[in-house]
């Protein structure tokens, strides 16, 4: 179109071509997805580990539970259930494995405690709802589903947040049930750091420090699709370790870890969740798709691989379509994934290749 503005100029246009349009294409470096079935449900387990240091056990229990959870969700399918019972069947599999770091598996904050957030949201008419900093609910997915559908709010926290729980008839567990020595031993090796440091400065930080390598964001999440046509998107997540006491990434902000939308896509993300919110991940990719019409890997890849990847965001996102399209896109180097499609067809993936 004559005279159209481009919506980005990158500084530096290698790995991009002309999108005949006025603007620049982003010549995706997502693993390519044959797909010719229709997509019902799209799930994530994080960035996960250094390459390195996955071993044949873990890369198959990963791998196990990433299936499990896809199972789950296509049961729902199955049974007729709604897009918010697919995606809450699926990431309440991921929070009941102690591999992901979400719910059993949720890592320890700085005053050595789990505070868990979980989003979801349907995308008939935008309906969600949100917990953050819950202490004692052992599927917080779960109770942002009951916040959506049974309250007048959308984001509750904290002590208010428990107290609904338990109203609400909701299980709920002690600290110990979300105790793994993975976790823990890596909030040690955390405060090790942060030891060093401080004998190095000689001086008292107020925030905790983070190693100076790839960090595993293992939030997990869910997008999916009905018989309906409705999409609906889920997140949970335990956060950072070592993180300050209080502190709540983007998983449960509407717009940033988590969005499902009819008119444009399903998106649940995982990654550094300060930059998700600050960029407005989530919703800024269904806004390409719902606005502009943009293909769904050219949305997810305009936001993660350009904006996110220059502004020093690591992380990756799914996305879903409402004719069950599916595309994922991340800049960090592995993104635990897995899709299946309407006759059962069941993929997991890891890393790039």
């Amino acid at each position: 179109m004559a005279g159209k503005l481009p919506l980005f100029d990158p500084p530096d246009k290698s790995g991009y071509t002309n999108d005949g349009d006025g603007g620049f294409k982003l010549a995706s470096k997502m693993p390519k997805i044959n797909q010719t079935e229709k997509v019902i449900l799209a799930i994530h387990g994080g960035t996960g580990l250094d390459r390195s240091e996955l071993t044949a056990t873990l890369e198959k229990g990963y791998r196990q539970g990433l299936t499990d959870a896809l199972l789950a969700g296509f049961a729902k399918y199955k049974a007729a259930g709604s897009s918010t019972d697919i995606v809450e069947a699926a990431v309440k599999a991921l929070e009941d494995n102690p591999l992901f770091n979400a719910g059993k598996g949720a890592v320890f904050n700085e005053r050595s405690q789990h505070e868990l957030d979980a989003a979801i949201m349907e995308g008939a008419d935008l309906k969600a709802g949100a917990v953050a900093a819950v202490r004692t609910v052992k599927n917080p997915v779960a109770l942002a589903r009951l916040v959506m559908e049974k309250t007048p709010h959308v984001l509750l926290v904290g002590l208010g947040a428990e107290r609904f729980a338990k109203k609400a008839g909701v299980r709920q567990v002690s600290q110990k049930y979300f105790y793994t020595d993975r976790r823990w031993n890596y909030l040690q090796e955390l405060r090790g750091l942060d030891k060093a440091s401080k004998k190095k400065t000689k001086k008292t930080k107020l925030v905790p420090s983070y190693p100076d390598r790839h960090m595993e964001w293992s939030t997990v999440g869910a997008v999916g699709l009905d018989s309906q046509g409705v999409l609906a998107a889920a997140t949970s997540t335990g956060g950072l370790t070592n993180k300050m006491q209080g502190r709540v990434g983007d998983t449960p902000i509407i717009g940033a870890g988590t969005y499902a939308d009819n008119h444009g896509c399903a998106v649940s993300a995982t990654g550094h969740g300060e930059f998700f919110i600050r960029y407005g991940v989530a919703h800024e990719i269904n806004a390409l798709v719902r606005l502009l019409k943009w293909p769904l890997q050219k949305a997810a890849d305009e936001v993660m691989q350009n904006r996110m990847k220059k502004a020093g965001g690591e992380g990756g996102v799914i996305t879903l379509s409402p004719k069950g399209e599916v595309a994922f896109s991340f800049n960090s180097p592995g993104l635990y994934r897995g899709y299946v499609t309407e006759s059962g067809k069941v993929f997991t993936g890891l890393y790039q290749n």
